[in-house]
């Protein structure tokens, strides 16, 4: 009696067609952000739609998976920062990394700050994210480096003017993202002098009730 080998190429062909949608779905999303079609990734991939929602029955799945990686990104620099013993160093330094995030990927900025119904999972993400830096922000206060107004729908603020660099050349967008960012934070910087701001517009409430929907 012999014993056969199991054979299973079209568990191999899955994986294939499986690795060639993520990838294909980080360059369309991240080019064209979270309005790009199902049908336009499976193009890319060279599946086709039957295939792509074998694997990803509906968008939401997809575009968490597609953006895992950023995703863990976003959670690692949250903790980074917490952790850092200087609070002013760790607060700049969660800006910078969020921006850098949001400039390689017009879709991760997207799903992250806006209220798409397929990327709800990003909600998450978002408060966690909003939460650290409020408390980053109590800390740096009491240093004296952090200006006394500042307040987390400033953040929500930077965040949204920081999508316009996605209409930037791809070459120049991270460049731009790093400049802008040292720009926000010379001004989020305690000053000898504070110039009273206008109120503070409620930002991340709205957003938080726009994504409840």
């Amino acid at each position: 009696m012999t014993t056969e080998v199991p054979h299973h190429p079209v568990r191999s062909d899955a994986r294939d067609n499986r690795a060639r949608i993520l990838e294909a779905a980080r360059t369309v999303f991240g080019e064209e952000g979270l309005g790009a079609p199902m049908r336009e990734v499976a193009r890319r991939a060279g599946v086709g739609p039957a295939t792509l929602y074998r694997h990803f029955p509906a968008k939401r799945d997809l575009l968490a998976q597609t953006f895992a990686e950023q995703r863990r990104a976003c959670r690692t620099a949250v903790l980074d920062a917490l952790a850092d013993p200087d609070p002013w160093h760790g607060f700049c330094d969660l800006i910078e990394r969020i921006c850098e995030l949001h400039a390689h990927s017009r879709g991760f900025a997207d799903a992250f700050m806006t209220a798409f119904p397929e990327a709800m999972d990003f909600a998450e993400d978002r408060e966690r994210t909003l939460r650290a830096v409020t408390e980053l922000a109590r800390r740096a206060r009491q240093t004296g480096r952090l200006r006394p107004d500042f307040v987390v729908d400033d953040l929500v603020l930077i965040l949204m003017a920081h999508r316009g660099l996605q209409d930037t050349p791809r070459t120049a967008r991270v460049a731009a993202s790093r400049r802008y960012a040292a720009y926000v934070i010379e001004a989020f910087r305690a000053p000898e002098v504070t110039t009273p701001l206008p109120p503070a517009a409620r930002l991340a409430d709205s957003l938080t009730r726009t994504t409840e929907r």
